[in-house]
Parts: C-alpha cells; structure tokens; sequence
C-alpha cells in the first residue's frame, strides 16, 4: 500500500503545479501585461511630467486587487493604442453595497496613483548631452501606439544607438558605457555592466549602463554621444525666440547633422531580429534572453497593426 502512495504523490504534485501556472496565467486573460509588463514604460503628460504605464506582475497580483481582471475596472479599454480611455469602473463586479464595499460617490477622483506602487521608471538620470538640451528623458509622444514602448529604451540605451546616422561613420560597435548617476520612481531597473567580469548584471541601487553607439578610429574608441555642442544647444535654446525661421532651421540642421529619424519598423528590426545590430553575446546576455530580446513579441503588434481590437473572448 505504501508503494502505491509514493507513485500517487508525483502525480499530484505535477498536478498541483499545473494548476498553480495555469492560475497564474489566467489572471491576465486579456494579455494586458504582453505591454504594461516592462518597467519604464510611459508616456509623456502636461507639464513636463510623466504618465506611468507600467505594472509589476508580482506586485500586482499579490495587491488585493489581484485577481481581478484588467476589463472589469478599465471598461473603455477594447483596442490598442488606448490614449485617453481612463474611465474606471469599481463597481461592475465588486463594490456594490454593504458597508465594507460601497463606495462614496466621488471615489474615482481618488483612484490617481492607484498603480503606483506597482510601477517603476527613471525619475531623473544625469546625461550631459546635447540631446538633452531640447529633448526630454522620455522624448517619444507623437505616435501614440509605440510611444510608451520608445520611451522604455531610455533606460537601456542612448539616443544615438537608434537615431545615428550610420553613413557618417565607419566601423561602429555597440558596447556598454559607464554607469549613470539615476534616481527612480519604484524599485530600481536595468542593467549594470561589469567590465571585469564581462557580464550583465541586475542594477544596483543608483547606478546602471546603457548601451551606447561606439566608433573605432586610429585605433582609439570613441562612445558617439555628443557632448561637444551643449553649450552651444543651451546658448541656442536661450536665443531661439529671437532666430527668423532660416537661421533656426540651420541650427537645428547643424544640431541633427549626425541624426537620423527612422520608421519604426525599421528601428525596431534593427535590433529586435535575427540581423540585430547588437551583438547580444558580446553584451553580456544569456542564450534565453538574446533569444526573447531577437523574438520580442510585442514587435508584431508593432508593425503589423496601426490599431489593434481585443478579441472578446471572456
């Protein structure tokens, strides 16, 4: 009889485990977290100030709010992009009377920030380029599809890995540059390098390397982010209201010269393909990671669709 016990208890426990992992997925049956999963994503709001976008899985599911699916609350949202469908709804399973759940009539104007303990992105970061000067940390907010998910490479690259014009220079390489002084909103993200070690590693506390846009030249290695006109960018955005038009087009094509704007399809293939630009071994990264970051599955919703409808399956 007790040989039949153990061969029992192996069964129950791939059983326990299935159901835990296929619980764990069907929290998110609307695939919401496909997006709002990676940390620093966000959109830019008024007055210089940020919208954050992103939800940590964890901290959410274990919230009390936990096993409540997205739709429930968030009841406008049916397509991708979703700009502007803030309406929430506490009221369409949960809060409908009694004491402990009734809520007061104007309860939705105290639901901001109601996220936030579940999100994280770069509050500050001290980057000396000229960039820098005119464009925000987040600088993405036209296209209002992959602005979040633009806004996010803030926190692992600079500017010039997407946006420099490869023409202008000769044998380019992308490498880790040295950790930046960053405060954050949430708990701490990214990837600091170690030199020594040749590995990526998770963040550390304040500190954390992006990659960056390398020229070798005469034998010397030179990280391609300009530093070399900020002064002039500063002096420039001091004196702009006071430049005709032709006098600031020649500056801001002065300022650019180097600069290249992209499709977005085009960017993200650059990177996120068999044919990356980046050499994921050489930065650091695992078989699986160089395999998701080549595989990324949001690119397809990316470049496939300008809008996207949930299919009401639930």
């Amino acid at each position: 009889m007790k040989k039949k016990h153990f061969a029992i208890l192996p069964i129950i426990a791939c059983f326990l485990i299935s159901w835990a992992i296929n619980s764990a997925f069907a929290l998110d049956e609307g695939g919401c977290l496909t997006c709002h999963q990676y940390p620093g994503l966000v959109r830019l709001a008024k007055k210089n100030g940020v919208k954050a976008l992103h939800i940590d899985e964890d901290k959410y599911f274990s919230s009390p709010h936990g096993k409540i699916r997205c739709a429930e609350c968030h009841i406008t949202v049916e397509k991708v992009p979703h700009a502007g469908e803030t309406e929430v709804d506490c009221t369409t399973k949960c809060h409908q009377g009694g004491k402990e759940k009734k809520l007061p009539a104007n309860y939705q104007s105290t639901l901001k920030g109601f996220h936030k303990q579940e999100q994280s992105y770069i509050s500050s970061l001290q980057d000396e380029s000229s960039c820098r000067v005119c464009h925000p940390l987040y600088p993405h907010s036209e296209n209002t599809l992959v602005r979040g998910f633009l806004n996010l490479h803030a926190g692992f690259m600079f500017c010039e890995v997407c946006h420099i014009n490869r023409n202008n220079f000769n044998n380019l390489s992308y490498e880790w540059e040295s950790s930046e002084n960053a405060e954050f909103s949430g708990i701490p993200f990214g990837t600091h390098y170690n030199p020594q070690t040749k590995k990526a590693l998770k963040h550390s506390l304040h500190f954390f390397s992006r990659i960056a846009a390398v020229e070798t030249k005469n034998g010397k290695r030179h990280a391609l982010m300009n530093t070399g006109d900020t002064a002039k960018a500063k002096a420039f955005v001091l004196k702009e209201k006071n430049l005709n038009p032709d006098e600031k087009k020649n500056k801001l094509t002065y300022f650019h010269r180097d600069i290249e704007k992209k499709e977005i399809s085009v960017a993200c293939d650059e990177c996120h393909s068999t044919n990356s630009i980046l050499d994921f071994n050489k930065l650091g990264f695992d078989q699986k990671k160089t395999k998701d970051l080549i595989y990324l599955n949001i690119k397809g919703l990316v470049m496939k669709y300008k809008t996207f409808y949930f299919p009401k399956l639930f």
